[in-house]
C-alpha cells in the first residue's frame, strides 16, 4: 500500500485528476479508468488502472463489472462527466451488485442531464430559470418566430459532440435578433440535434456563481461550498479555466440558500452543482443542475470541504473527514483558486491580462495540475511525448511503472 493511503474499499474513478486528487488527499486509494499513458495513471494516489481508451458503453460496463467482482470490498464508483453519469445510472442495477453507487434517483438524473426535461421540471416547480423554447431544426424547416426577448443564447439539449461542428469550443451561441437565428438555421439542420433557445441573462461569465452540495441519505446537508467563475475559454460561453471559492456566509450566502431550497424541492440525494447567473439587479437565475462530481471538488477539497471524501466515508461506513476547525460543519476558505493552466493562459491572453500578472496568479493558485507532492500526472505525459519524438524511436513503454 502506498504511503499515506488508508485500508478499505477503493474509489473507482471515471474522471481526471480533479477527482482523483481530492480522494487521494483524504488518503483514499483510487482505481482509475483510462489509458495507460493518461495523467491519472501516473498519480501517486492511483493504486490500480482499469485500461480504457474509449468506445462502447456496454463494453465498459462489462469491464467495470469484472473489476468490481474481483475486489474483496465493494469500491465506490465516481463519475465526472454527463455521459459517464448516464451510463452508470442506466446500468445501476447491474453495477450495484459489485459497486457502491453515489447516485441521485434515476428519473431525476435523466431530467437534470436533458436540458429540455430540466426546463419543463423547473417551470412546473416555479424555479427561477430564464424563459426557454425548444428548437427542432428539421430538413426543409425554417427558423421559427419565438415569443422570447432577444438577445438569446442557443445551446444543445445535452453535451454532445455534434455541437462542436457548429460552435467548436463554445457552449452556446448568442443571437441578437431573429435575422441572426434565420441565418444560423441552415447550419443547424445538418447536425441533426435538438436545441434550446433561452433568454440571455446580461453580464459576463464572471457573474456565474455556483452552489456545491452533498446531501446524505437522510436528507441532511453533509457538506457544501460556493464559488464563481474567474475566466472561461472562449471568454463568452466557454468552458471554465479559472475558479474561486466565495464566502458562503457573505457574498455566497444567497447562492447557498437558493441551492438548498431547490435541492429540497427536487428531492435531491447525493452531490450536485447548482449554476446560477446574477443579473445586474442582483437576482439569481438558475442555469443548470449537475448531479455528479466535477472539477470544482478539487478546489473544494484544498479549501477545506472535501465532498468526494465525505461520500466515500458515508458509503463505506467510516467517519467523515473532521473539519479543520472545531465547528459542526467545515466551511471552505474564500479566495482559494483553481485553474486549468494551458487553457487559462489562452483565456488570460484573450481577456487582456498581462502575462507577468497571470504567472504570478498561477503561482498562488492552490488547485492546479502542477502539484509538488504528486508531479508525475503533469510531467509524465509530456516526457512521454518528448521521448517518442527523439531519434531512435524511444517509446513511453520503457517508462511504464511496475
Amino acid at each position: 500500500m502506498k504511503t499515506g493511503m488508508k485500508a478499505g474499499p477503493l474509489a473507482c474513478v471515471l474522471g481526471d485528476m480533479d477527482l482523483v486528487r481530492p480522494l487521494g488527499l483524504a488518503g483514499i486509494r483510487c482505481a482509475v479508468v483510462g489509458p495507460p499513458d493518461g495523467a491519472t495513471a501516473h498519480s501517486r494516489f492511483t493504486a490500480q488502472l482499469i485500461p480504457w481508451h474509449g468506445g462502447n458503453d456496454g463494453t465498459l460496463v462489462d469491464r467495470l463489472l469484472r473489476f468490481g467482482a474481483a475486489q474483496s470490498q465493494k469500491p465506490v464508483l465516481y463519475m465526472e462527466e454527463d455521459a459517464q453519469l448516464l451510463m452508470v445510472s442506466r446500468n445501476r442495477d447491474r453495477l450495484a451488485s459489485v459497486f457502491r453507487l453515489p447516485l441521485a434517483d434515476a428519473e431525476l438524473v435523466e431530467t437534470l442531464v436533458d436540458k429540455g426535461r430540466f426546463q419543463a421540471m423547473a417551470e412546473r416547480l416555479g424555479l427561477p430559470v430564464p424563459r426557454t423554447r425548444r428548437l427542432r431544426p428539421l430538413p426543409g424547416s425554417e427558423a421559427p418566430d419565438l415569443d422570447l426577448r432577444y438577445p438569446l443564447i442557443v445551446k444543445p439539449l445535452t453535451r454532445r459532440p455534434p455541437w462542436d461542428e457548429i460552435e467548436g469550443l463554445g457552449k452556446a451561441i448568442r443571437l441578437d435578433g431573429h435575422d441572426e437565428l434565420r441565418a444560423l438555421w441552415p447550419r443547424l439542420i445538418p447536425v441533426g440535434i435538438e436545441l434550446l433557445a433561452q433568454e440571455l441573462i446580461p453580464g459576463p461569465e464572471t457573474r456565474i456563481e455556483s452552489h456545491h452540495v452533498y446531501i446524505d441519505a437522510g436528507g441532511a446537508v453533509a457538506g457544501e461550498f460556493t464559488g464563481r467563475k474567474i475566466r472561461t475559454y472562449p471568454v463568452d460561453y466557454g468552458h471554465s479555466t479559472a475558479l474561486t471559492i466565495t464566502d458562503i456566509d457573505g457574498e455566497g450566502a444567497d447562492v447557498a440558500a437558493l441551492g438548498r431550497e431547490i435541492a429540497a424541492k427536487i428531492g435531491l440525494r447525493g452531490v450536485a452543482k447548482f449554476d446560477f447567473k446574477r443579473d445586474p439587479d442582483g437576482r439569481l437565475h438558475l442555469l443548470e443542475i449537475n448531479p455528479r462530481f466535477n472539477l470544482w471538488h478539487h478546489l473544494g477539497a484544498v479549501a477545506g470541504v472535501n465532498l468526494p471524501a465525505m461520500v466515500q466515508a458515508d458509503l463505506t461506513g467510516r467517519p467523515r473527514p473532521a473539519p479543520a476547525q472545531a465547528q459542526a460543519q467545515a466551511k471552505a476558505r474564500p479566495g482559494a483558486c483553481w485553474c486549468h493552466i494551458s487553457k487559462d493562459r489562452l483565456a488570460a491572453r484573450e481577456s487582456g491580462m498581462p502575462t507577468a500578472h497571470w504567472l504570478a496568479w498561477v503561482a498562488r493558485c492552490e488547485a492546479k495540475a502542477i502539484a509538488p507532492d504528486d508531479p508525475m500526472p503533469f510531467l509524465r505525459p509530456k516526457l512521454d511525448r518528448l521521448l517518442a519524438r527523439m531519434p531512435g524511436g524511444i517509446r513511453s513503454a520503457r517508462l511504464v511503472k511496475p
